[in-house]
């Protein structure tokens, strides 16, 4: 089960996978916690959503954490955090003492002749200790701490076509994420500052001022990503569910690939829960449903 923080409280998002069948969801809900209370609406959402059946994670903030790309140190495995760490240490906007991190490799082919590099996510250690306290006083037992670049990752990895890259592109009220998967990888995250608020503008000419930068940004980093990772070809971009339709005409209009827009019914069974067939419901739930793709029931 996730427990997704959005703008108003928490998205929850409950998914059943069994090897390569179609990933079922079995629920969802949302909690506001702004009001005055919020912990004990956090507390009746898990006993009501039976989260002690499940294994329970949640999501970082964009603004929580750093997301860094570095090349791999060249050591044995079991020193491999420590050499991170010490490379960190220039990197970050914290002392390197107050960060909890993880890291992904990304996967290069032996022929490219590319020198291996890393994704390094790093939080402040308080960060991680106040959701951990949080779910703890709720009566969660929280087992993963995620993030949405890996949540968007889950699902691109269902809408790949074989051999062949995907990019995605979701926006909401957060800003913007691009992702590249290959194999179901993540091989590029790029986060971009444009804003569902600032795509429905009322202004005309702020709007495609906005259209304008995302495009270019967009853009920049596929050319970058096709330069670092030649042995991939980006089959097609897609669109978060719930896209502003000027976004896609837009992207549609200017790209040299193929834009289309998601429908998660495509590839997640939601007939348990219909009211996510409606765009604007898969937009809300989108990043708790990308990580619940990782849960699994413990129990029936």
């Amino acid at each position: 089960m996730v427990f997704a923080p959005t703008t108003q409280g928490m998205a929850l998002a409950t998914m059943r996978r069994q090897g390569a069948a179609t990933p079922v969801l079995l629920g969802c809900a949302e909690v506001a916690l702004q009001s005055e209370g919020g912990q004990e609406a956090l507390a009746r959402a898990a006993r009501a959503r039976n989260a002690m059946r499940y294994r329970c994670s949640t999501l970082l903030s964009p603004s929580e954490y750093q997301m860094l790309t570095v090349e791999a140190p060249n050591v044995p495995q079991e020193e491999l955090k420590t050499a991170v760490r010490w490379r960190m240490k220039d990197m970050l906007d914290f002392h390197v003492d107050d960060a909890t991190f993880d890291i992904m490799s990304i996967p290069v082919e032996r022929a490219s002749g590319r020198t291996p590099s890393m994704f390094v996510v790093a939080a402040r250690n308080s960060v991680v200790r106040q959701r951990q306290e949080r779910f703890f006083d709720a009566g969660v037992a929280l087992e993963v701490i995620d993030i949405p670049e890996n949540a968007q990752r889950n699902v691109s990895a269902l809408l790949e076509e074989d051999g062949r890259g995907l990019g995605m592109l979701s926006v909401g009220p957060q800003g913007g994420l691009l992702t590249v998967t290959y194999l179901g990888e993540l091989y590029l995250a790029r986060r971009i500052d444009v804003t569902t608020e600032l795509l429905e503008d009322q202004d005309a000419d702020r709007r495609h001022a906005t259209l304008d930068r995302l495009m270019l940004e967009v853009q920049r980093s596929l050319d970058h990503f096709e330069r670092q990772f030649s042995f991939i070809s980006i089959a097609r971009m897609v669109l978060a569910p719930g896209s502003n339709e000027a976004l896609l005409s837009y992207l549609s209009s200017n790209m040299y690939m193929p834009v289309v827009q998601t429908n998660l019914a495509d590839v997640i069974d939601l007939s348990a829960v219909p009211e996510l067939l409606d765009p604007a419901q898969q937009a809300y739930y989108f990043f708790a449903l990308g990580a619940a793709l990782r849960q699994e029931l413990v129990t029936p």
